[in-house]
Protein backbone atom coordinates (compact mmCIF):
# COMPACT_ATOMS: atom_id res chain seq x y z
CA UNK A 1 0.00 0.00 0.00
CA UNK A 2 1.39 3.39 -1.08
CA UNK A 3 2.27 6.30 1.60
CA UNK A 4 0.13 9.10 1.98
CA UNK A 5 1.57 11.91 -0.23
CA UNK A 6 1.09 13.97 3.04
CA UNK A 7 3.65 11.90 4.67
CA UNK A 8 5.91 11.90 1.72
CA UNK A 9 6.63 15.69 1.46
CA UNK A 10 6.91 15.45 5.46
CA UNK A 11 9.71 12.88 4.52
CA UNK A 12 11.30 14.71 1.97
CA UNK A 13 10.38 11.87 -0.47
CA UNK A 14 10.66 14.30 -3.19
CA UNK A 15 11.71 11.61 -5.56
CA UNK A 16 8.29 9.85 -4.75
CA UNK A 17 6.02 12.77 -5.03
CA UNK A 18 7.48 13.90 -8.55
CA UNK A 19 6.70 9.94 -10.00
CA UNK A 20 3.31 10.32 -8.58
CA UNK A 21 2.93 13.24 -10.46
CA UNK A 22 4.52 12.03 -13.54
CA UNK A 23 1.56 9.17 -13.56
CA UNK A 24 -1.35 11.14 -12.54
CA UNK A 25 -0.86 15.43 -12.81
CA UNK A 26 -4.07 15.60 -10.79
CA UNK A 27 -1.46 14.97 -7.83
CA UNK A 28 -0.28 18.17 -8.86
CA UNK A 29 -3.16 19.82 -7.50
CA UNK A 30 -2.70 18.21 -4.31
CA UNK A 31 0.57 19.38 -3.75
CA UNK A 32 -0.17 23.01 -3.76
CA UNK A 33 -2.91 22.28 -1.21
CA UNK A 34 -0.04 21.38 1.07
CA UNK A 35 1.72 24.97 0.77
CA UNK A 36 -1.08 26.39 2.90
CA UNK A 37 0.37 23.00 5.93
CA UNK A 38 0.97 24.42 9.34
CA UNK A 39 3.89 21.88 9.23
CA UNK A 40 6.99 23.56 8.14
CA UNK A 41 8.36 20.19 6.62
CA UNK A 42 5.24 19.79 4.00
CA UNK A 43 5.34 23.30 2.91
CA UNK A 44 8.57 23.85 2.09
CA UNK A 45 8.96 20.25 0.17
CA UNK A 46 5.71 21.34 -1.62
CA UNK A 47 7.24 24.67 -2.82
CA UNK A 48 10.50 22.47 -3.69
CA UNK A 49 8.34 19.40 -5.67
CA UNK A 50 6.20 22.53 -7.70
CA UNK A 51 9.70 23.93 -8.33
CA UNK A 52 11.08 20.88 -9.75
CA UNK A 53 7.76 20.42 -12.13
CA UNK A 54 8.58 23.92 -13.69
CA UNK A 55 6.10 25.43 -16.14
CA UNK A 56 3.24 22.73 -14.88
CA UNK A 57 3.18 24.56 -11.33
CA UNK A 58 1.57 27.53 -13.09
CA UNK A 59 -1.70 27.79 -11.15
CA UNK A 60 0.59 27.35 -8.31
CA UNK A 61 2.82 30.97 -8.50
CA UNK A 62 0.21 33.21 -6.80
CA UNK A 63 0.49 30.92 -3.38
CA UNK A 64 4.59 30.61 -4.23
CA UNK A 65 4.64 34.21 -4.52
CA UNK A 66 3.01 34.69 -1.35
CA UNK A 67 5.49 32.50 0.57
CA UNK A 68 7.87 35.22 -0.37
CA UNK A 69 6.72 36.88 2.53
CA UNK A 70 6.95 33.71 4.92
CA UNK A 71 8.78 34.27 8.44
CA UNK A 72 10.93 31.38 8.08
CA UNK A 73 13.04 32.62 5.96
CA UNK A 74 14.22 29.06 4.32
CA UNK A 75 10.79 28.76 2.98
CA UNK A 76 11.13 32.25 1.49
CA UNK A 77 14.29 30.82 0.17
CA UNK A 78 12.49 28.04 -1.64
CA UNK A 79 10.22 30.40 -2.72
CA UNK A 80 12.12 32.23 -4.63
CA UNK A 81 14.11 29.40 -6.03
CA UNK A 82 11.17 27.73 -7.69
CA UNK A 83 9.69 30.74 -9.11
CA UNK A 84 12.93 30.68 -10.82
CA UNK A 85 12.51 27.30 -12.14
CA UNK A 86 9.23 27.48 -13.09
CA UNK A 87 10.47 30.74 -15.66
CA UNK A 88 9.01 33.16 -17.38
CA UNK A 89 5.32 32.68 -16.73
CA UNK A 90 6.13 33.85 -13.28
CA UNK A 91 6.42 36.89 -14.14
CA UNK A 92 3.84 38.62 -11.30
CA UNK A 93 6.62 37.32 -8.83
CA UNK A 94 9.01 39.99 -10.34
CA UNK A 95 8.11 42.61 -8.11
CA UNK A 96 8.31 40.59 -4.95
CA UNK A 97 11.75 39.11 -6.13
CA UNK A 98 13.29 42.67 -6.55
CA UNK A 99 12.48 43.56 -3.01
CA UNK A 100 14.32 40.61 -1.74
CA UNK A 101 17.62 41.87 -2.76
CA UNK A 102 17.61 43.74 0.09
CA UNK A 103 16.96 40.98 2.48
CA UNK A 104 19.30 40.18 5.13
CA UNK A 105 19.85 36.57 4.42
CA UNK A 106 22.79 36.46 1.90
CA UNK A 107 21.15 32.96 0.38
CA UNK A 108 17.56 35.13 -0.14
CA UNK A 109 19.52 37.71 -2.21
CA UNK A 110 21.02 35.27 -4.28
CA UNK A 111 18.34 33.03 -5.11
CA UNK A 112 16.12 36.09 -5.82
CA UNK A 113 18.86 37.78 -8.47
CA UNK A 114 18.76 33.93 -9.72
CA UNK A 115 15.33 33.69 -10.52
CA UNK A 116 14.65 37.53 -11.97
CA UNK A 117 17.33 36.17 -14.71
CA UNK A 118 15.79 33.28 -15.36
CA UNK A 119 11.87 34.71 -14.99
CA UNK A 120 12.74 37.94 -17.18
CA UNK A 121 10.14 40.22 -18.20
CA UNK A 122 11.83 43.12 -16.43
CA UNK A 123 10.64 46.18 -14.91
CA UNK A 124 12.20 49.49 -14.23
CA UNK A 125 12.55 48.62 -10.33
CA UNK A 126 13.63 45.54 -11.21
CA UNK A 127 16.71 46.40 -13.00
CA UNK A 128 17.33 49.36 -10.76
CA UNK A 129 17.43 46.85 -7.87
CA UNK A 130 19.53 44.47 -9.78
CA UNK A 131 21.85 47.41 -10.60
CA UNK A 132 22.45 48.39 -6.89
CA UNK A 133 22.85 45.10 -5.81
CA UNK A 134 26.06 44.88 -8.07
CA UNK A 135 27.45 46.70 -5.28
CA UNK A 136 26.50 43.56 -2.36
CA UNK A 137 28.70 43.26 0.43
CA UNK A 138 28.60 39.20 -0.85
CA UNK A 139 31.12 38.27 -3.68
CA UNK A 140 28.41 35.30 -4.67
CA UNK A 141 25.40 37.53 -4.62
CA UNK A 142 27.23 40.19 -6.72
CA UNK A 143 28.05 37.31 -8.99
CA UNK A 144 24.31 36.20 -9.66
CA UNK A 145 23.31 39.82 -9.83
CA UNK A 146 25.36 40.43 -12.83
CA UNK A 147 24.90 37.10 -14.77
CA UNK A 148 20.60 37.97 -14.31
CA UNK A 149 21.72 41.31 -15.69
CA UNK A 150 22.96 39.16 -18.79
CA UNK A 151 20.66 36.39 -19.04
CA UNK A 152 17.49 39.42 -19.47
CA UNK A 153 19.71 40.60 -22.11
CA UNK A 154 18.87 44.03 -24.17
CA UNK A 155 16.38 44.95 -22.00
CA UNK A 156 19.19 45.46 -18.94
CA UNK A 157 21.08 48.05 -21.47
CA UNK A 158 21.16 50.41 -18.70
CA UNK A 159 23.22 48.18 -16.50
CA UNK A 160 26.00 48.35 -18.87
CA UNK A 161 27.83 51.69 -17.18
CA UNK A 162 27.60 49.50 -13.79
CA UNK A 163 29.12 46.28 -15.17
CA UNK A 164 31.87 48.23 -16.66
CA UNK A 165 32.77 48.99 -13.36
CA UNK A 166 32.44 45.70 -11.78
CA UNK A 167 35.16 44.81 -14.55
CA UNK A 168 37.61 46.14 -11.23
CA UNK A 169 35.71 44.04 -9.04
CA UNK A 170 38.10 42.02 -6.38
CA UNK A 171 36.75 39.03 -6.64
CA UNK A 172 37.46 37.29 -10.40
CA UNK A 173 34.03 35.73 -10.30
CA UNK A 174 32.37 38.93 -10.48
CA UNK A 175 34.83 40.11 -13.28
CA UNK A 176 34.22 36.88 -14.95
CA UNK A 177 30.59 37.45 -14.86
CA UNK A 178 30.31 41.15 -15.89
CA UNK A 179 32.41 40.61 -18.86
CA UNK A 180 30.17 37.94 -20.15
CA UNK A 181 26.72 39.84 -19.64
CA UNK A 182 28.00 42.81 -21.07
CA UNK A 183 27.51 40.61 -24.55
CA UNK A 184 25.12 39.16 -24.02
CA UNK A 185 23.32 42.68 -23.25
CA UNK A 186 24.36 43.44 -26.64
CA UNK A 187 22.40 46.51 -27.25
CA UNK A 188 24.97 49.59 -26.27
CA UNK A 189 27.97 47.07 -25.60
CA UNK A 190 30.04 49.44 -27.59
CA UNK A 191 30.42 51.47 -24.69
CA UNK A 192 32.11 49.03 -22.62
CA UNK A 193 34.82 48.40 -25.14
CA UNK A 194 37.11 50.74 -23.65
CA UNK A 195 36.68 48.76 -20.41
CA UNK A 196 36.90 45.56 -21.82
CA UNK A 197 40.27 45.88 -23.49
CA UNK A 198 41.83 47.53 -20.46
CA UNK A 199 40.09 44.31 -18.41
CA UNK A 200 42.50 41.98 -20.88
CA UNK A 201 45.48 43.12 -18.44
CA UNK A 202 43.72 41.02 -16.04
CA UNK A 203 46.29 39.02 -13.84
CA UNK A 204 43.34 36.06 -14.31
CA UNK A 205 43.05 33.57 -17.20
CA UNK A 206 39.71 33.47 -16.30
CA UNK A 207 38.32 37.16 -16.65
CA UNK A 208 40.59 37.64 -19.65
CA UNK A 209 38.71 34.63 -21.66
CA UNK A 210 35.90 35.96 -21.20
CA UNK A 211 36.44 39.30 -21.71
CA UNK A 212 38.02 38.16 -24.95
CA UNK A 213 34.62 36.45 -25.89
CA UNK A 214 32.88 39.93 -25.16
CA UNK A 215 34.70 41.46 -27.69
CA UNK A 216 34.19 38.95 -30.20
CA UNK A 217 30.71 38.64 -29.67
CA UNK A 218 30.79 42.70 -30.26
CA UNK A 219 32.38 42.12 -33.68
CA UNK A 220 33.63 44.48 -35.81
CA UNK A 221 33.25 47.80 -33.38
CA UNK A 222 35.62 46.39 -31.07
CA UNK A 223 38.44 45.86 -33.99
CA UNK A 224 39.66 49.32 -33.92
CA UNK A 225 40.22 49.43 -29.74
CA UNK A 226 41.64 46.24 -30.01
CA UNK A 227 44.44 46.90 -32.82
CA UNK A 228 45.60 50.07 -30.71
CA UNK A 229 46.69 47.69 -27.56
CA UNK A 230 48.65 44.86 -30.36
CA UNK A 231 52.09 47.25 -29.14
CA UNK A 232 50.75 47.56 -25.35
CA UNK A 233 54.18 46.94 -23.14
CA UNK A 234 52.01 43.86 -21.34
CA UNK A 235 52.58 41.15 -23.40
CA UNK A 236 49.43 39.36 -22.14
CA UNK A 237 47.31 42.05 -23.47
CA UNK A 238 49.27 41.56 -26.75
CA UNK A 239 48.14 37.64 -27.24
CA UNK A 240 44.56 38.38 -25.50
CA UNK A 241 44.06 40.68 -27.93
CA UNK A 242 45.49 38.85 -31.23
CA UNK A 243 43.57 35.65 -29.52
CA UNK A 244 40.32 37.68 -29.35
CA UNK A 245 40.72 39.04 -33.21
CA UNK A 246 41.32 35.53 -33.91
CA UNK A 247 37.89 34.25 -33.79
CA UNK A 248 36.63 37.37 -35.83
CA UNK A 249 35.89 36.82 -39.61
CA UNK A 250 38.77 39.48 -40.45
CA UNK A 251 39.01 39.91 -44.19
CA UNK A 252 40.83 43.31 -44.59
CA UNK A 253 44.65 42.96 -45.79
CA UNK A 254 45.49 46.51 -43.26
CA UNK A 255 44.48 44.52 -40.42
CA UNK A 256 45.82 41.24 -41.36
CA UNK A 257 49.06 43.01 -41.88
CA UNK A 258 48.82 44.79 -38.54
CA UNK A 259 48.74 41.04 -36.73
CA UNK A 260 51.35 39.57 -38.81
CA UNK A 261 53.97 42.46 -37.34
CA UNK A 262 53.87 39.97 -33.90
CA UNK A 263 55.18 37.04 -35.79
CA UNK A 264 58.34 39.02 -34.51
CA UNK A 265 57.04 40.24 -31.28
CA UNK A 266 59.70 39.51 -28.57
CA UNK A 267 57.48 36.99 -26.33
CA UNK A 268 57.32 33.34 -28.04
CA UNK A 269 53.51 32.73 -26.73
CA UNK A 270 52.44 36.02 -28.60
CA UNK A 271 53.99 34.90 -31.79
CA UNK A 272 52.42 31.64 -31.77
CA UNK A 273 49.37 33.11 -30.68
CA UNK A 274 49.47 35.29 -33.59
CA UNK A 275 50.52 32.40 -36.28
CA UNK A 276 47.30 30.70 -35.12
CA UNK A 277 45.46 33.85 -35.35
CA UNK A 278 46.42 33.68 -39.12
CA UNK A 279 45.75 30.20 -39.71
CA UNK A 280 42.14 30.89 -38.69
CA UNK A 281 41.96 33.69 -40.58
CA UNK A 282 43.11 31.59 -43.32
CA UNK A 283 43.72 32.51 -47.12
CA UNK A 284 44.08 35.85 -46.72
CA UNK A 285 46.47 35.42 -44.20
CA UNK A 286 49.25 33.04 -46.65
CA UNK A 287 51.11 35.59 -47.96
CA UNK A 288 51.52 37.53 -44.58
CA UNK A 289 52.24 34.07 -43.05
CA UNK A 290 55.24 33.38 -45.80
CA UNK A 291 57.04 36.91 -45.62
CA UNK A 292 56.73 35.51 -41.68
CA UNK A 293 59.01 32.40 -42.27
CA UNK A 294 61.87 34.62 -44.08
CA UNK A 295 62.50 36.59 -40.84
CA UNK A 296 61.59 33.80 -38.64
CA UNK A 297 63.84 31.86 -36.24
CA UNK A 298 64.15 28.04 -36.98
CA UNK A 299 61.79 27.25 -34.00
CA UNK A 300 59.38 30.06 -34.98
CA UNK A 301 59.40 28.79 -38.90
CA UNK A 302 57.95 25.30 -37.66
CA UNK A 303 54.81 26.72 -35.99
CA UNK A 304 54.21 29.07 -39.16
CA UNK A 305 54.65 26.19 -41.72
CA UNK A 306 52.28 24.21 -39.32
CA UNK A 307 49.67 27.49 -39.81
CA UNK A 308 50.07 26.92 -43.06
CA UNK A 309 49.41 23.33 -43.31
CA UNK A 310 46.00 23.91 -41.03
CA UNK A 311 45.17 26.79 -43.73
CA UNK A 312 44.73 23.65 -46.53
CA UNK A 313 44.26 23.61 -49.97
CA UNK A 314 43.59 27.65 -49.79
CA UNK A 315 47.86 27.78 -48.63
CA UNK A 316 48.65 26.28 -52.36
CA UNK A 317 50.28 29.39 -52.86
CA UNK A 318 52.90 28.11 -50.39
CA UNK A 319 53.76 25.08 -51.90
CA UNK A 320 56.75 26.49 -53.73
CA UNK A 321 58.37 27.94 -50.21
CA UNK A 322 57.97 24.53 -48.55
CA UNK A 323 59.50 23.16 -51.92
CA UNK A 324 62.35 25.08 -51.52
CA UNK A 325 62.52 24.75 -47.38
CA UNK A 326 62.65 21.24 -47.94
CA UNK A 327 64.94 20.48 -50.70
CA UNK A 328 67.70 22.99 -49.60
CA UNK A 329 70.84 20.87 -48.53
CA UNK A 330 73.46 22.63 -45.58
CA UNK A 331 76.80 22.36 -46.72
CA UNK A 332 79.08 20.80 -43.88
CA UNK A 333 82.83 21.09 -44.36
CA UNK A 334 85.29 19.71 -42.71
CA UNK A 335 86.90 22.30 -40.97
CA UNK A 336 83.53 23.32 -39.10
CA UNK A 337 83.52 19.05 -38.29
CA UNK A 338 87.02 19.77 -36.76
CA UNK A 339 85.32 23.29 -35.01
CA UNK A 340 82.90 20.94 -33.09
CA UNK A 341 85.24 18.65 -32.22
CA UNK A 342 87.35 21.25 -30.71
CA UNK A 343 84.34 22.32 -28.94
CA UNK A 344 83.05 19.09 -27.61
CA UNK A 345 86.34 18.27 -26.10
CA UNK A 346 86.90 21.62 -24.26
CA UNK A 347 87.79 22.10 -21.07
CA UNK A 348 85.71 25.41 -20.85
CA UNK A 349 82.24 25.62 -20.16
CA UNK A 350 81.40 28.20 -22.73
CA UNK A 351 82.78 26.35 -25.99
CA UNK A 352 80.48 23.49 -24.65
CA UNK A 353 77.32 25.58 -24.16
CA UNK A 354 78.13 26.90 -28.01
CA UNK A 355 77.92 23.59 -29.47
CA UNK A 356 74.81 22.77 -26.82
CA UNK A 357 73.05 25.99 -29.29
CA UNK A 358 75.02 24.71 -32.68
CA UNK A 359 73.24 21.05 -32.15
CA UNK A 360 69.93 22.84 -30.83
CA UNK A 361 69.92 24.53 -34.33
CA UNK A 362 70.66 21.57 -36.44
CA UNK A 363 67.60 19.70 -34.40
CA UNK A 364 65.07 22.85 -35.18
CA UNK A 365 66.44 23.01 -38.69
CA UNK A 366 65.14 19.21 -39.12
CA UNK A 367 62.00 19.85 -37.25
CA UNK A 368 61.37 22.91 -40.09
CA UNK A 369 61.79 20.03 -42.98
CA UNK A 370 59.93 17.84 -41.65
CA UNK A 371 57.43 20.46 -40.91
CA UNK A 372 57.40 21.67 -44.52
CA UNK A 373 56.93 17.99 -45.81
CA UNK A 374 53.88 17.36 -43.51
CA UNK A 375 52.67 20.54 -44.39
CA UNK A 376 52.51 19.38 -48.71
CA UNK A 377 50.94 16.09 -47.18
CA UNK A 378 47.78 18.57 -46.51
CA UNK A 379 48.21 21.48 -49.52
CA UNK A 380 49.47 19.57 -52.20
CA UNK A 381 47.39 17.05 -53.45
CA UNK A 382 47.06 18.09 -56.91
CA UNK A 383 50.81 19.40 -57.10
CA UNK A 384 53.57 17.31 -59.16
CA UNK A 385 56.60 19.21 -57.46
CA UNK A 386 55.15 18.73 -54.53
CA UNK A 387 54.72 15.05 -54.81
CA UNK A 388 58.28 15.05 -56.19
CA UNK A 389 59.89 16.77 -53.59
CA UNK A 390 58.35 14.59 -51.28
CA UNK A 391 59.63 11.36 -52.78
CA UNK A 392 63.17 12.79 -52.75
CA UNK A 393 62.71 13.84 -48.98
CA UNK A 394 62.56 10.15 -48.92
CA UNK A 395 66.21 9.87 -49.33
CA UNK A 396 67.17 12.43 -46.72
CA UNK A 397 69.74 11.93 -43.98
CA UNK A 398 67.29 12.93 -41.57
CA UNK A 399 65.12 9.80 -40.40
CA UNK A 400 62.11 12.27 -39.18
CA UNK A 401 62.13 13.95 -42.37
CA UNK A 402 61.96 10.40 -44.69
CA UNK A 403 59.33 9.69 -41.94
CA UNK A 404 57.23 12.61 -42.66
CA UNK A 405 57.69 12.67 -46.33
CA UNK A 406 55.83 8.75 -46.33
CA UNK A 407 53.45 10.17 -44.24
CA UNK A 408 52.22 12.77 -46.22
CA UNK A 409 52.31 10.94 -49.56
CA UNK A 410 50.11 8.49 -47.89
CA UNK A 411 47.70 11.87 -46.94
CA UNK A 412 47.92 12.29 -51.02
CA UNK A 413 46.27 9.02 -51.37
CA UNK A 414 45.95 8.09 -55.15
CA UNK A 415 47.86 11.18 -56.71
CA UNK A 416 50.56 10.39 -55.59
CA UNK A 417 51.25 6.54 -57.53
CA UNK A 418 54.19 8.01 -58.84
CA UNK A 419 56.04 7.59 -55.59
CA UNK A 420 55.06 4.18 -55.07
CA UNK A 421 58.69 2.87 -56.45
CA UNK A 422 60.43 5.35 -53.47
CA UNK A 423 58.13 4.07 -51.07
CA UNK A 424 58.75 0.79 -51.67
CA UNK A 425 62.45 1.82 -51.32
CA UNK A 426 61.52 3.13 -48.20
CA UNK A 427 60.19 -0.52 -46.89
CA UNK A 428 63.66 -1.21 -46.32
CA UNK A 429 64.67 1.62 -44.03
CA UNK A 430 66.87 1.36 -41.14
CA UNK A 431 64.40 3.82 -39.13
CA UNK A 432 61.28 1.85 -38.05
CA UNK A 433 59.06 5.17 -38.44
CA UNK A 434 60.08 5.10 -41.80
CA UNK A 435 58.84 2.09 -42.65
CA UNK A 436 55.49 2.22 -40.28
CA UNK A 437 54.53 5.18 -42.76
CA UNK A 438 55.86 3.95 -45.76
CA UNK A 439 53.64 1.00 -45.23
CA UNK A 440 50.88 2.67 -44.21
CA UNK A 441 51.10 5.09 -47.29
CA UNK A 442 51.10 2.26 -49.83
CA UNK A 443 48.23 0.97 -48.11
CA UNK A 444 46.29 4.13 -48.69
CA UNK A 445 47.20 4.93 -52.00
CA UNK A 446 45.91 1.70 -52.38
CA UNK A 447 47.39 0.21 -55.98
CA UNK A 448 48.61 -3.52 -55.53
CA UNK A 449 51.75 -4.38 -57.78
CA UNK A 450 53.55 -7.31 -57.35
CA UNK A 451 56.32 -4.97 -55.64
CA UNK A 452 53.93 -3.88 -53.25
CA UNK A 453 52.86 -6.81 -52.36
CA UNK A 454 56.34 -8.39 -51.73
CA UNK A 455 57.93 -5.01 -50.10
CA UNK A 456 54.71 -5.37 -47.72
CA UNK A 457 54.93 -9.07 -47.29
CA UNK A 458 58.48 -8.45 -46.05
CA UNK A 459 57.53 -6.71 -43.46
CA UNK A 460 54.78 -8.75 -41.60
CA UNK A 461 58.01 -10.18 -39.19
CA UNK A 462 59.56 -7.07 -38.59
CA UNK A 463 61.30 -7.03 -35.15
CA UNK A 464 59.04 -4.22 -34.10
CA UNK A 465 55.18 -5.04 -33.69
CA UNK A 466 54.05 -1.38 -35.29
CA UNK A 467 55.80 -1.83 -38.42
CA UNK A 468 54.01 -5.88 -38.62
CA UNK A 469 50.79 -4.28 -37.90
CA UNK A 470 51.02 -1.65 -40.47
CA UNK A 471 51.86 -3.67 -43.44
CA UNK A 472 49.40 -6.33 -42.50
CA UNK A 473 47.09 -3.86 -42.61
CA UNK A 474 48.26 -2.63 -45.96
CA UNK A 475 48.08 -5.78 -47.17
CA UNK A 476 44.39 -6.41 -46.13
CA UNK A 477 43.39 -3.08 -47.57
CA UNK A 478 44.98 -4.24 -51.02
CA UNK A 479 43.08 -7.11 -50.77
CA UNK A 480 39.57 -5.54 -50.31
CA UNK A 481 40.11 -2.97 -52.81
Amino acid sequence: MSAPLEKLLRDARIDLVLSRIEKDESVLKEVIKYIDSNIRSIKFNSIHVLGEVGKKSVNAISKIVSCLEDEDWSVCREAARSLGKIGNIAKEAVSYLSSLLENEEESIRKEAAIALGKIGNPTLESISRLIKALDDESEIVRTEVAIALGEIGSDAYEAIPFLMKSLKDLSWIVRTASAQSISLIGKESTKAIPSLISALEDPDWRVRYRVANALKEIGDASVPGILEVLDHSNKIVRKEAIDALGEMKITDPKIIHAISKLLTDKTEMVRGKTADTLRNIGKAAVPNLLRGLEEANNKMKVIIISALSGIGSDAIDAIPTLISILEFIEEINSDEIEIKKNLLYSKSILPRIKLMFSTLNEYFSARVKSEAARALGSIGKDSENAISALEYALINPKFIIRREAALSLGKLGSSAVVALPSLIEALEDRNPDVRWRASEALGIIGVSTENVISGLSSLVHDKCDYVCEAAITALDDLAEN
